[in-house]
């Protein structure tokens, strides 16, 4: 019979991991909210500049908690905003080798090529098929990959070992020993339960536990969102933790993970969850800020074909 599980769902910014001891993570999955994104996180950081300083913060805090030798997975994509490209990818490299990981890889998710449209941005080389229009669809985000010292293989005891054994005929079939996973992303269809959030698929989170933790361990995702890593570790016989400042995000978190008090049937696991005072209500707020974008946007389409 397998061994309960404990989930700990801590609403609040983690900057401050205060619940956590040091040492006590063996892996961290997760994918930062991307740097005001117009269609999730629309001015949600007042500069790029104040976007690194909190996840310098957060990658400062995760060196603490995070076990030596053990793995950090960064799920992130440079952001482009008003014409403008960040460097998310490269920069948040370089914040943490600062803090003190070292860089281990990195794996290119491509997302499939039929569910992207060509974009004004790729289109203008259509309307000038001259040198120097040319602006790409992006179909990719990069997993990066961190390591907090050496790992002592001889530390996990046989026995965890071989229940943690990875499936070779899968890591073969499915070429997870590329470093291009080529996995559908979440679909943005209507009544999803994760609506409004740019949540990773579970393949994700499936294959960088199975390739990075053993079973007992405690997952960590600083950015839990809707709890994708903690609904997958739970399935694998991980403890977890997730820490999420949007308080508004707790009734889709539980039914992601299948609680539910008025139910007679209680999931194999048992989960713990924690508002703390520094929570926040940012869904209403952000959606709202999106459809003002919106609204402004036809405005000006409106302007301009009258103009024309």
């Amino acid at each position: 019979m397998q061994q309960k599980t404990y989930h700990k769902l801590i609403f609040g910014d983690a900057e401050n991991m205060q619940e956590l001891e040091d040492k006590s993570v063996h892996l961290v999955v997760t994918s930062p909210p991307y740097f005001n994104a117009p269609f999730d996180y629309p001015d949600l950081f007042e500069s790029y500049d104040a976007y690194l300083q909190k996840m310098r913060r957060i990658a400062q805090e995760l060196m603490r908690v995070v076990q030596d030798g053990r793995v950090v997975c960064i799920v992130c994509d440079d952001t482009l905003i008003k014409g403008k490209k960040y460097p998310v990818v490269a920069d948040l490299t370089k914040i943490y080798i600062e803090a003190g990981f070292t860089y281990r890889d990195k794996i290119i998710w491509i997302k499939p090529e039929g569910y992207i449209r060509i974009s004004r941005r790729s289109g203008v080389i259509l309307q000038h098929p001259y040198p120097m229009y040319f602006y790409p669809d992006n179909i990719q985000e990069t997993i990066l990959i961190f390591q907090k010292g050496k790992f002592d293989y001889k530390a996990i005891p046989e026995q965890v070992r071989e229940v943690s054994k990875i499936d070779v005929n899968e890591y073969q079939q499915n070429k997870w020993y590329l470093t291009t996973w080529n996995i559908t992303n979440v679909l943005p269809v209507r009544n999803r339960l994760e609506e409004g959030i740019a949540a990773f698929p579970e393949e994700i989170p499936f294959r960088l536990i199975r390739l990075f933790s053993y079973v007992r361990e405690t997952v960590l995702d600083p950015f839990m969102g809707s709890g994708t890593t903690n609904k997958v570790a739970a399935a694998l016989g991980r403890n977890s933790v997730g820490y999420e400042i949007d308080w508004e995000l707790c009734e889709t978190v539980k039914k992601k993970l299948g609680i539910n008090p008025n139910s007679l049937l209680r999931p194999p696991y048992e989960v713990e969850i924690i508002q703390r005072d520094d929570a926040m209500c940012l869904r209403t707020h952000l959606q709202e800020r999106i459809k003002r974008q919106n609204r402004i946007g036809a405005q000006k389409c409106r302007k301009n074909n009258r103009k024309s």
